[in-house]
């Protein structure tokens, strides 16, 4: 009995005669595990819930302890169809049906990480590292869920990106649900390449190119019928200018008729009323005329006209001896008076 205190203490001194260094990595966090708890000496058994940072050496006892790493950093799960590409050496997109029938296989990324402080939930309840958990864990999860969602979708609307995105986020979501609560943070899912039978995805192609055709020749009859409306718009501008011109020459030419018009009235009154005039000037001559004054006037033309002439009498009779005087009064008289002149007398023997 007196030997059991000294067993005791070399029971003791047995695992701190001997530590292990233990590190973290810069985007690694560690994991301690107690095999041995020597009473409660060294603390519970197990494993330990404190979080071991990044970028740091730690200190253990030798044989008594366990330590386990998790990278915290952004991790990659790739189901692709190329296995250059993949996380595996063969085929690995999923393969499902769409809602209406059709298979279709779609490559898949995730984008996810490990929860720094689930790391000794992780270790206790799926796997030592993160390729365990991720093979453990991420892959069946994903490739559930994200099937789950996506043959909700009819086959073409695969063609549309809208849709696809708003699937991608809905299974982002959804694993979110399912993984937060097991130390897992889904960042992102992408969805890759996709492909229906060939058969039936040169059926969809076809279709997508009609659609394309007559939506381009929809378009193109709509720029059409705006350009007619435009040139439309256009010549009724040209025709209300054209319109507006001529009913300017129109007015224009109905203002230059008025006042010709009015000139030419002006100028017809003017000669009716000269004329007038005039008329009424001869008139009056006229009247003057017929009075003693005309004949003394016409006798004064008659004398004037005689001035200066050289009158010849010219012999009458059987014997061209005879010769005939001229009466110049009575000649006179009678031109006044309108009546013949008298006979002139007979010549004397």
């Amino acid at each position: 009995m007196a030997h059991r205190p000294l067993y005791l203490l070399w029971l003791l001194a047995m695992p701190l005669s001997g530590c292990t260094c233990h590190s973290t990595g810069s985007t690694e966090v560690g994991v301690l595990t107690r095999k041995l708890a020597f009473g409660g000496l060294l603390g519970k058994p197990g494993i330990q819930p404190e979080i071991y940072a990044p970028g740091a050496t730690y200190l253990f006892p030798a044989f008594v302890t366990d330590w386990n790493t998790f990278d915290v950093s952004m991790q990659n799960l790739s189901m692709v169809k190329d296995p250059r590409r993949g996380d595996r050496n063969a085929e690995d997109d999923l393969n499902f049906k769409t809602v209406d029938g059709n298979d279709i296989r779609v490559d898949v990324t995730v984008a996810w990480q490990v929860d720094p402080k689930r790391a000794p939930y992780l270790l206790s309840k799926v796997g030592e590292n993160v390729e365990e958990v991720k093979e453990k864990l991420i892959r069946p999860a994903c490739r559930s869920v994200v099937r789950d969602v996506l043959n909700e979708l009819r086959s073409e609307e695969f063609y549309v990106s809208e849709k696809r995105f708003a699937k991608a986020t809905e299974a982002r979501n959804r694993l979110q649900e399912v993984l937060a609560p097991e130390g897992v943070i889904i960042r992102q899912v992408i969805l890759g390449e996709h492909r229906f039978n060939p058969e039936y995805e040169k059926v969809i192609r076809d279709k997508k190119l009609a659609e394309q055709n007559s939506e381009r020749m929809r378009s193109e009859g709509r720029a059409t019928t705006e350009q007619w409306k435009s040139e439309l718009e256009k010549a009724k501008g040209t025709v209300s200018q054209q319109l507006a011109a001529a009913a300017g020459a129109l007015d224009t030419a109905r203002l230059a008729a008025d006042a010709n018009y009015v000139q030419s009235q002006k100028q017809a009154e003017a000669i009716v009323a000269e004329r007038k005039a005039h008329a009424e000037a001869v008139r009056k001559q006229n009247e003057a005329l017929a009075g003693s004054g005309g004949k003394a006037l016409v006798k004064l033309r008659i004398a004037e006209a005689l001035a200066g002439k050289q009158l010849v009498f010219l012999p009458t009779g059987k014997n061209g001896v005879g010769v005939q005087t001229l009466n110049l009064n009575q000649l006179l008289g009678a031109l006044l008076t309108g009546a013949e002149a008298p006979p002139a007398p007979p010549p004397s023997p």
